[in-house]
């Protein structure tokens, strides 16, 4: 009985050595926590997609509080969650653009034929390894192998006749499409510019007229026709600054190979 007794009393002693010892370390070691960090972090939709640049949502609540970054930084919260991240920080929100990704292709079956058939597995980062970058006549063309649509976490992609098709309305700029495709052909673009240019190939005209019954063969004519000057050629492809376009359509217009959506 005794042995009972003082092995209680000695987990006792041993239980009350530990609790002051990790209160004395809780004091000691304490990290002073800016509370501005938890309420921007409840601010933060937590989809932690990485749109923003960094790492997550609480990365992205540090940096904003470090003025590190922009309160208007989350693209997937939008206007909404930039209002409120601006009156945690005391700050004016800022202007937000939302902004949507795009496919710059439109690269169908009807309008670019395939030179082989493809029977391995479907991911676009496996194809772009194959001749000719693919199976598609078009070396600069969307695969439609779906590898986009894959690491969306929002359901914002569809494959509709061999290329990817986004969905404004449902696509939150998280860039988790741009950073996956291989070919380099997906943008942000701002959701109320109602013009885009479908084309990344940048080859010579002729070339790039072989492949693609609506490829952009550089003929100048949207650049010269656009009164904002809003519209060039830069690499053999039409280019839209976005700044100066204000939706007009003449570019779409003159377009004689009708690669501006």
């Amino acid at each position: 009985m005794q042995i009972i007794i003082y092995s209680a009393v000695l987990i006792a002693i041993i239980a009350l050595i530990i609790g002051i010892f990790l209160g004395f370390s809780s004091v000691v070691f304490k990290v002073d926590v800016d509370e501005r960090i938890v309420k921007v972090r409840n601010c933060l939709p937590g989809n932690n997609c990485g749109g923003c640049g960094y790492a997550g949502c609480d990365a992205l609540a540090e940096a904003i509080v470090k003025n590190e970054a922009k309160v208007n930084a989350c693209s997937v919260g939008g206007e909404s969650v930039a209002t409120k991240i601006s009156e945690v920080m005391g700050v004016e929100g800022g202007s937000f653009v939302k902004m949507v990704a795009f496919v710059h292709c439109d690269g169908t079956c009807d309008n670019v034929k395939k030179i082989y058939d493809y029977t391995g597995e479907k991911d676009c980062r496996l194809v772009r390894l194959l001749p000719n970058a693919g199976d598609k006549k078009c070396p600069h063309a969307c695969m439609g192998y779906g590898t986009c649509r894959s690491v969306c976490k929002f359901d914002a992609i569809s494959i509709e006749s061999n290329v990817a098709k986004i969905d404004p309305e449902k696509c939150t700029a998280c860039k988790a499409c741009i950073n996956a495709c291989p070919m380099n052909i997906i943008s942000l673009v701002p959701y109320d510019k109602t013009h885009k240019v479908k084309c990344s190939n940048k080859d010579k005209g002729k070339v790039a007229m072989d492949v693609c019954k609506v490829s952009c063969i550089a003929c100048g004519m949207c650049e010269k026709s656009c009164p904002n000057k809003a519209i060039t050629v830069n690499g053999n492809v039409a280019v839209i600054d976005y700044e100066k376009c204000n939706n007009c359509g003449t570019c779409q217009e003159k377009c004689p190979r009708k690669c501006i959506s």
